[in-house]
C-alpha cells in the first residue's frame, strides 16, 4: 500500500465503483473510515451525471473498532437488498480489513445467505493492484459470473447475430472523454453497418449479459479496462477483439481494417456479401478528418523537430506518442506511462517513436524528467500540468487523472476520425501557447509579471541575480526564458560563480552555443 501526493492511478477502492456504478443495477459496498466514501461525490460531479447507481459505505467507527466489523457490514449489505433491489452487490476491497484482521469473503458469505441479491464481492486484492487494474478485474469477475449463471440455467445466448454486431469492452466512468468516445464509437459502427450488441459496463444491465456472446466481436478501445474480459470471452466463446486503440489516422483506419477482418469471416454466411472497408476509410480521412489536411499545412509544418514530453496510461501515451512522431513530425524526447503492470506491451507500441521510455508512478521522478529534458510542451494527465505550470511549459491533458474542466459538456471524442480534429487542436494549441506568451510580453500586453522562479531543478541558495541581469533576463521570451534561466545557473555553478551579472549570462551563452 502506498500512500502519495499526486497519485497517478488511485486505490483499488475506487476502480471497483468505476465499473459496478455505470451498470444500471450493480450496487457497490465498501466498508472503510470517513472519507474513503467520497466516490458519490466524485462520479456525478465531472460527468454531469444525475442518473447512477451510487455506492454505499459502511462506515468504521469507535463501535465497529470495539465490536468488529461484521455486523454493520451484513447488515448494511442486506438492508441495501431491500431497498435498491440490485443484481448484484459488489462489496469492494479497502485496506480496512487487513487493518482490522477481518476475512471480507467471509463477511460476503454470511450476507449473502440473508440478503435477496447476489452477493459478489471484488477480486482484487487492495494492496497488490491500483485503481485500473481493480477496475479490469471487477468488470471480468462480473462478466464471467453471469454468463456462468445463464449457462447454468440454460439461458445463454450462444448463437451469432444475423447481422454483424460488435460489444464495445471497457467504457467506464471517470475516464477521459469517455462517454464523447462512445458516441463516437456508436457512430462509426453504424456508419460500416455494424450493429452494437452491448456496451459494458456504461449503461449495460447485468441481465442482458446471457447475450454477449451473440456479437461476431470485441473492440476494446482501452486497454486499461476490458481486456481480461475480452481475453475470457475469446477463450470462452471463441470471440475475436480488437484492442487497437482508434486513436489517430492510421490507428483509425488499422483498427477499422481489423473490424473488416472479423465481419468478413461470418458476413459471407450470415449475408451473402462481402464487405470493403477501403471506401469508408478514404472518405472519412478527406472528409470528416482534417488532421491528414493539417498535417501538410504551413502551421503543422512549423512544429517539425519541437520536441514534447508524454506520460499518461498505456493506452492514450502510446497513441499520443505515434501521432506526433508519425503524423505530425513531433520529436517525442520522453514517453512514459504509469501502468507498471503493462509496461512490456508499451516499450512495443512506442519502440521507435521516442527518444527515451519512462515507466513509473513517482510524480516526482516524472518532474524531474521533465526539467531536464526541457521540451516545448507536455502531454499528460492533470499531474504533468501542475509540473508545466511550474516550469513555464504548456501541457495538454490526454489521459486520467484530470480535473473537471477535461469534462467538457460539448462533444469532444478523441477516438475515432473525429477524434483526429480534437487531437490536432490539442497538439497545435498547446504549442502555440508558448509564443502567444511571448506576444504578450513583446507587445506590453497583461502577462508583464516579474520574474519568478521557473524550474523544478533545485538552484543553490548562494545564486544572486544583481538588478542588471534581472532586467536582461525579463527580456528574453518567456516560452525560453526558463531555459536560458537554467543554463546560466548551471553554467555559474560549474565555474564557481556566485553573482550573476549580464557578463555571466553572455559568457554563458557562447559556452552552451546559444
Amino acid at each position: 500500500m502506498k500512500l502519495a501526493h499526486r497519485m497517478h492511478a488511485g486505490p483499488a477502492h475506487i476502480g471497483t465503483p468505476r465499473v459496478a456504478s455505470p451498470f444500471k443495477n450493480v450496487h457497490a459496498t465498501t466498508h472503510a473510515p470517513l472519507g474513503d466514501d467520497h466516490f458519490n461525490v466524485m462520479r456525478p460531479m465531472p460527468e454531469r451525471d444525475r442518473d447512477f447507481t451510487p455506492v454505499t459505505a459502511s462506515i468504521v467507527d469507535r463501535h465497529v473498532l470495539a465490536r468488529g466489523s461484521q455486523d454493520k457490514v451484513v447488515e448494511n449489505t442486506t438492508r441495501k437488498g431491500k431497498e435498491e433491489r440490485p443484481d448484484p452487490i459488489a462489496p469492494t476491497p479497502t485496506c480496512t480489513p487487513s487493518i482490522l484482521q477481518e476475512d471480507p469473503q467471509n463477511f460476503a458469505c454470511r450476507a449473502s445467505v440473508t440478503s435477496d441479491s447476489d452477493v459478489t464481492p471484488a477480486d482484487a486484492n487492495h494492496h497488490r493492484v491500483d485503481e485500473l487494474q481493480a477496475a479490469d478485474r471487477t468488470l471480468e469477475q462480473v462478466v464471467r459470473y453471469h454468463l456462468n449463471k445463464a449457462h447454468g440455467q440454460g439461458t445463454l445466448g450462444r448463437s451469432l447475430s444475423n447481422i454483424p454486431t460488435a460489444n464495445t469492452i471497457g467504457i467506464s466512468t471517470l475516464g477521459l472523454h469517455n462517454q464523447h468516445d462512445c458516441r463516437e464509437s456508436k457512430r462509426s459502427s453504424r456508419d460500416i453497418g455494424t450493429g452494437v450488441n452491448q456496451i459494458i459496463p456504461e449503461g449495460g444491465l447485468v441481465g442482458n449479459l446471457q447475450n454477449l456472446p451473440r456479437a461476431w466481436f470485441n473492440p476494446v478501445p482501452h486497454r486499461e479496462v476490458g481486456l481480461l474480459t475480452a481475453a475470457y470471452s475469446d477463450e470462452e466463446f471463441g470471440m475475436p477483439y480488437i484492442s487497437t486503440t482508434p486513436m489517430g489516422i492510421l490507428d483509425t483506419a488499422d483498427c477499422t481494417r481489423q473490424m473488416q477482418e472479423c465481419v468478413g469471416k461470418w458476413a459471407p454466411v450470415f449475408t451473402n456479401l462481402s464487405v470493403d472497408y477501403e471506401p469508408y476509410i478514404d472518405q472519412q480521412t478527406r472528409s470528416v478528418s482534417q488532421a491528414a489536411w493539417f498535417s501538410r499545412s504551413i502551421d503543422c509544418q512549423n512544429l517539425t523537430g519541437k520536441r514534447a514530453v508524454i506520460l499518461g496510461d498505456a493506452t492514450h501515451a502510446a497513441a499520443m506518442t505515434k501521432i506526433l512522431a508519425r503524423e505530425m513530425g513531433i520529436r517525442v524526447c520522453c514517453a512514459g506511462t504509469y501502468c507498471k503492470h503493462d509496461a512490456g506491451r508499451f516499450h512495443e507500441r512506442v519502440r521507435g517513436f521516442r527518444d527515451e521510455i519512462l515507466v513509473t508512478d513517482d510524480h516526482t521522478e516524472v518532474g524531474d524528467m521533465i526539467a531536464r529534458a526541457e521540451p516545448s510542451a507536455i502531454f499528460g494527465t492533470q499531474t504533468e500540468r501542475h509540473v508545466g505550470k511550474r516550469l513555464d511549459t504548456p501541457c495538454g491533458v490526454i489521459s486520467s487523472p484530470v480535473h473537471i474542466q477535461n469534462f467538457p459538456l460539448g462533444y469532444r471524442p478523441y477516438l475515432g476520425y473525429e477524434g483526429t480534429n480534437q487531437i490536432a487542436d490539442l497538439v497545435y494549441n498547446s504549442f502555440t501557447l508558448g509564443m502567444e506568451d511571448h506576444l504578450l510580453d513583446l507587445f506590453g500586453g497583461h502577462d508583464t509579471e516579474a520574474v519568478t522562479e521557473l524550474s523544478l531543478v533545485p538552484m543553490e541558495k548562494d545564486l544572486i541575480w544583481n538588478p542588471e541581469s534581472q532586467l536582461e533576463l525579463s527580456k528574453i521570451p518567456k516560452f525560453v526564458r526558463g531555459k536560458i534561466k537554467g543554463k546560466t545557473e548551471k553554467f555559474a555553478r560549474q565555474n564557481g560563480i556566485t553573482n550573476i551579472t549580464v557578463g555571466v549570462m553572455h559568457a554563458a551563452r557562447e559556452s552552451f552555443g546559444a
